[in-house]
């Protein structure tokens, strides 16, 4: 196991998994989603494991995908691009799926498929100073993987017009919408994270593993998710649209369409 994912239990059976990155504000690439999946695989089936937190290391909670990986999303064909995005959305189902409580204690800023990893997540604690942004359609693409969880935590109505402008927006905001629970000051965070894991340890844990069995079948989030939105996002990476996109971004300059 790599150090992209730093993971620690203690004996209350918190464990809080670390995306470890702090030198790429955390963005994740393909070893990074398969490292925290294996790990939330681990929580799952440890019956030491009561909680599960998530959070980043140093100042950012998670930037979306790494640049390099963008990088190579540019040459992939449609069939390693939907291979590619599939890994990603998988990760997304098991987090939203897994039967332990989740809790994103989101420490800074949040873009593009991060923000998916916070809309899995039962709880989400956010310090004011983070801004997020579904910053996909800037570069020619979609928010596929990610849109099952977030438009089922902010809405359609919200969704729609942060899909399709791309505007950052603060931790008040991301609070207002239902992205967040919590929205509090940096000197506050422990103790709010704190607040929200003794609530849940106070709590029988098959009543929770059946409550979320029970909100999951309510949402109306299908099995096969994964497999439709990898390949919604793997036909607007190839299209000439996304690959213009993503190349004027790679090459530091405006896209064709940009007015």
């Amino acid at each position: 196991m790599a150090d992209n994912v730093k993971v620690k239990t203690d004996d209350r059976g918190v464990c809080t998994i670390v995306l470890n990155r702090p030198e790429v504000h955390n963005a994740f690439d393909p070893d990074t989603i398969k490292d925290l999946t294996i790990q939330l695989q681990f929580a799952a089936d440890d019956d030491n494991v009561r909680v599960i937190v998530l959070t980043g290391e140093g100042d950012d909670f998670s930037s979306g995908a790494d640049i390099n990986w963008m990088r190579s999303m540019v040459k992939y064909d449609h069939e390693k691009n939907s291979m590619d995005a599939l890994n990603l959305a998988k990760l997304l189902h098991k987090l939203y799926t897994l039967p332990k409580p989740t809790l994103a204690a989101v420490n800074g800023p949040a873009y593009g498929g991060a923000l998916g990893l916070i809309a899995c997540c039962d709880i989400a604690i956010g310090v004011q100073s983070a801004e997020f942004a579904f910053t996909e359609v800037k570069l020619g693409i979609i928010p596929a993987v990610v849109s099952p969880y977030v438009v089922n935590a902010i809405g359609h109505r919200q969704a729609k017009r942060l899909f399709l402008t791309g505007e950052k927006f603060s931790a008040n905001v991301a609070l207002q919408m239902g992205l967040l629970h919590k929205s509090v000051n940096l000197e506050e965070a422990n103790d709010a994270l704190e607040y929200e894991v003794d609530l849940l340890l106070k709590a029988g844990p098959s009543a929770q593993h059946e409550s979320k069995r029970l909100l999951q079948k309510l949402a109306g989030i299908s099995d096969d998710v994964a497999e439709y939105t990898a390949e919604l996002i793997a036909q607007t990476r190839i299209s000439e649209e996304g690959q213009e996109g993503l190349e004027a971004f790679l090459e530091k300059r405006d896209p064709n369409w940009f007015k």
